[in-house]
């Protein structure tokens, strides 16, 4: 049903300087999304992780949006090798947990001071567990979005494209992930690369986040298929229409390449098109798994210097 709305608008006569009211009248006029972005971000403290929380702010800055800020610190209690008994163990679990409050407050104050958003409302959150685990269990209670997040953390090592804990958080969390390099500085993502083999039905709520982060910035993403036979099957044509379907607010390219070598083909279409971001998907039969099969994603060659979104591809 159309829906009438009037406008009020007071204005002053120019010839007797009388006030005066005229009304306006417009149908069908769209509602204002009250959608809340749910974004999780995990630190360690480091500096890649806060460079990280930076980003969420930035490319999100349209929407608003609740950020969580997870610390998960049973790794830093177990670490301990030395603690033998229970009490000693509670003790010193609560002396970490003290800690992770105190800089979690401090963080909070950086980065409402970075990015004095009243769109966004931060969360602050130090839980007792693995990282995975406490991130899967808020994506679960709070219907996270997306998980954005450094590429490395405190351990810093600059011989791999991503830390341990990276490449387990895109591996194994249920939502998509952003991974954010240490060095990037952030500008509108304007070019987005989307490898893709056609094979997988995607997920309308994933397309849809990937849609809106498109309209936010006027983005073209670039579908690139990487196949030496250019001739799709029946079901691709039709995975296709549906992503045509999904990310009508991009400006959308149909690209192929008969580059056999998948990470050769990506990493030159990211340096010849000037491409601000990567994204692909995790699941079997996709590009990403043939990634994630090799014992370390730096073996492969492919040290991504720009954003890189992973879709999951689950039902939620």
């Amino acid at each position: 049903m159309a829906k009438l709305y009037i406008f009020f608008i007071f204005q002053t006569d120019e010839n007797h300087g009388l006030a005066f009211f005229e009304f306006l009248t417009l149908k069908n006029v769209p509602k204002s999304s009250s959608t809340m972005r749910k974004i999780i971000v995990p630190t360690d403290f480091s500096d890649n992780a806060f460079h990280a929380l930076k980003y969420a702010c930035d490319i999100f800055k349209y929407e608003r949006s609740d950020i969580f800020i997870l610390h998960a610190f049973a790794d830093e209690v177990y670490q301990q090798g030395n603690i033998t008994d229970r009490s000693t163990l509670e003790r010193h679990k609560e002396q970490v947990y003290q800690s992770s409050l105190e800089e979690l407050n401090t963080l909070l104050l950086k980065i409402k001071e970075y990015a004095p958003n009243p769109r966004h409302v931060y969360k602050t959150i130090a839980a007792f567990g693995s990282l995975i685990d406490e991130v899967n269990d808020l994506v679960d209670d709070e219907n996270i979005d997306i998980v954005v997040m450094g590429t490395r953390g405190v351990a810093n090592d600059r011989s791999a494209t991503f830390g341990s804990n990276t490449l387990y958080v895109m591996k194994y969390v249920q939502c998509p992930v952003m991974a954010i390099p240490e060095d990037y500085v952030f500008h509108a993502p304007k070019e987005l690369l989307f490898p893709t083999n056609y094979l997988i039905p995607f997920k309308k709520r994933e397309l849809k986040l990937l849609c809106e982060l498109s309209g936010s910035f006027r983005s073209a993403i670039h579908m690139l298929y990487i196949d030496p036979l250019k001739n799709l099957s029946l079901r691709q044509e039709d995975n296709k229409t549906f992503l045509k379907a999904g990310l009508v607010k991009a400006n959308l390219f149909f690209e192929t390449t008969p580059e056999k070598d998948k990470i050769v083909a990506i990493t030159k279409y990211i340096v010849h098109n000037n491409i601000d971001m990567l994204v692909m998907v995790n699941t079997r039969h996709s590009h990403m798994e043939d990634i994630f099969m090799q014992s370390t994603v730096s073996k492969l060659g492919l040290h991504i210097k720009i954003p890189f979104l992973v879709l999951q591809n689950l039902a939620r």
